[in-house]
């Protein structure tokens, strides 16, 4: 009896038209700018208008998504969500405490996350298309992490020179919700050099999550890594992986900044008395649950929780972020959107192609680890209005979509197959 197989370019429905590459191609564009920030680095670009044109090129992407060859009929659940989320947002806005500054946020945040989301289900419809997708989020954000800890000069350290990163807990947050990633690119290729490239970028996030000095990075990429012990060491027989764990703790505690140690003590205790911000946390968050107890329906305006309270800091915390500016039912879809994520894994995990697939199971792990840091790190990071959220949710309904294509269209014997590399343990037809 033969064991099916399955090609590397699995694609749901029809083969994409020009129309589905060009898409595709401008959201790899878009993805390299969000995540890498060329402008950070290179001079002269700081002056350009790269948040607009990036929203742009998403929106030009999206046009050409839709009018691409596609077998999607029926947008699923978390998109349905996500559009939801969106129209409350918009609704929300006229009865906001500054309602130009809730519409600019609306407008200039809000509607990528849709897009975002939207263009990852439209147009990746194949395995090889993800694939590139993630590395090129995993690449980016292991390089600009590489730079910024070579430009540490102290301090808290933040994305290089500034931008979306510019925050040391959204650096670490990016960094804790990456490292499953590029763990998962290292296990997967053969390639003692690109082995050796994945490893030293793995040692310059868990440098770089240390220099932010961020609590919330810290248990953030502690249960990432938790779960990729779990998903890549014992489910996928690689107990090597939890020596490796174990030696790599060691030698991050030998080598951990000055005063690093303490600070994360201080989760579990007392306040530090100097140049501590747990006291102004607990304070945000108590504002921002009071506000969303007198607020509760729309909020006080998407991004509008700085000027509101005077404090002109943002709540620390994705939940009463949304609860507090945009109303419970906004923070009720969010969860409900994330909910969808991990459904759609667990989907994946129960489908026949992971059963017969590496790679595949490779990404379904990669992806669960990276959530559930992602959820930790949402307690203590305001992301509400960010792209890697979305951009994971969205690699999430990629996958499920390619799955369900598997069992719908499985994978003829006499045809022939690729797989992503020639080392790939990808399981091959055999025959009685």
């Amino acid at each position: 009896m033969a064991t099916q197989t399955w090609p590397a370019n699995l694609v749901v429905g029809p083969r994409p038209d020009k129309k589905g590459v060009f898409a595709y191609r401008v959201l790899l564009v878009f993805a390299v700018l969000y995540f890498a920030r060329p402008e950070d680095v290179i001079p002269g670009l700081g002056i350009i208008p790269v948040a607009k044109i990036t929203g742009g090129i998403a929106l030009l992407a999206l046009i050409f998504g839709l009018g691409a060859s596609t077998s999607v009929t029926k947008f699923p659940i978390e998109l349905r969500l996500l559009t939801a989320l969106f129209c409350w947002q918009c609704l929300g806005v006229p009865f906001a405490w500054y309602k130009m500054g809730a519409l600019s946020t609306v407008l200039g945040y809000c509607t990528k996350t849709v897009i975002v989301a939207f263009l990852i289900s439209l147009v990746v419809n194949r395995i090889d298309r993800l694939r590139k997708l993630m590395w090129v989020q995993a690449a980016a954000v292991a390089t600009m992490t590489f730079a910024s800890v070579l430009l540490y000069r102290g301090g808290r350290m933040g994305g290089v020179l500034g931008g979306v990163f510019d925050n040391p807990n959204d650096l670490a947050v990016s960094i804790a919700m990456n490292w499953p990633l590029c763990i998962m690119f290292l296990l997967r290729t053969r390639n003692p050099f690109k082995k050796l490239l994945w490893g030293v970028g793995l040692v310059f996030l868990l440098r770089g999550l240390m220099l932010t000095f961020s609590r919330s990075g810290f248990l953030a990429l502690g249960v990432a890594t938790i779960f990729c012990l779990v998903e890549f060491g014992i489910r996928g027989k690689r107990y090597h992986l939890i020596a490796v764990a174990l030696a790599g703790v060691l030698v991050a505690a030998l080598f951990a900044p000055t005063g690093y140690g303490e600070r994360m003590g201080s989760i579990f205790g007392k306040p530090l008395e100097i140049g501590d911000s747990q006291l102004e946390r607990r304070q945000l968050l108590d504002q921002s649950l009071e506000i969303t107890l007198y607020h509760p329906l729309f909020g006080i305006g998407p991004g509008d929780f700085e000027g509101y309270t005077r404090m002109w800091k943002v709540t620390h915390n994705t939940y009463t972020q949304l609860s507090s500016e945009c109303g419970i039912p906004a923070l009720i879809l969010f969860l409900l959107f994330l909910r969808a994520a991990f459904k759609n894994l667990k989907a994946v995990r129960e489908s026949q192609l992971i059963s017969e697939n590496a790679d595949t199971r490779l990404l379904a792990g990669g992806l669960w680890a990276s959530l559930a840091g992602y959820i930790v790190g949402a307690f203590f990071a305001s992301t509400a209005y960010q792209l890697f959220p979305y951009f994971l949710v969205g690699y999430t309904t990629a996958l499920f979509n390619i799955a369900s294509a598997a069992e719908r269209q499985p994978a003829k014997e006499n045809s022939p197959l690729k797989t992503w590399t020639p080392n790939s343990d990808l399981v091959k037809a055999t025959n009685p």
